[in-house]
C-alpha cells in the first residue's frame, strides 16, 4: 500500500486512493484531475501507479450558523 503522503518539490500531495493497473489508466485520470484543477504526481511501485494530487484553496466560504 503507498504513502497517503508525497512530498515533491517541498509541495504536499494526497494519494486518490486507487491503484491503477497501468500508467495509461493513471495518465488518464491525472488529465481529468487537471482539467479540474488539480496538480498531479505520479509515483510507480509494487507493480501499480499511484496518482497524487494537490489544490491551492483559493476561497473559503463560511455559512452562517
Amino acid at each position: 500500500m503507498p504513502n497517503d503522503l508525497l512530498v515533491s518539490n517541498g509541495k504536499k500531495f494526497m494519494w486518490d486512493g486507487v491503484d491503477y493497473p497501468s500508467g495509461e489508466a493513471a495518465s488518464e485520470k491525472a488529465q481529468k484531475y487537471r482539467d479540474n484543477g488539480f496538480e498531479v504526481e505520479i509515483d510507480k511501485g509494487e507493480g501499480k501507479v499511484y496518482l497524487y494530487t494537490r489544490r491551492v484553496v483559493k476561497e473559503v466560504v463560511l455559512a452562517d450558523s
